[in-house]
């Protein structure tokens, strides 16, 4: 495998779990731009995120459920360890 393959995977690896997050936000009735900006307040709009939100996430009728352990396993496993913590905050806050 070289370089140029292997930063395609990391990129549909990395779309993918843009797609999970997203779509797990919306099932669970929260916004994942408003979630994201939480989690990292100095950073500009994620375009990829935004495009995943405008093109590929669904209505929360027409989505299989998500686990949380899921989306959370996901964005470690992405390094992504302030928006896990973003999304541990939200799956608190239910009632």
């Amino acid at each position: 495998m070289n370089e140029k393959q292997l930063a395609e995977y990391y990129e549909r690896d990395e779309n993918m779990m843009i797609l999970v997050f997203a779509q797990w936000c919306v099932n669970n009735d929260l916004d994942p731009l408003e979630l994201y900006q939480k989690a990292y307040p100095q950073q500009k709009l994620n375009e990829s995120l935004k495009k995943t939100v405008d093109e590929l996430v669904v209505p929360k009728a027409e989505s299989e459920r998500i686990p949380d352990q899921s989306v959370l396993a996901v964005l470690e496993m992405f390094g992504n360890s302030d928006l896990a913590e973003a999304v541990q905050e939200a799956i608190a806050a239910r009632p």
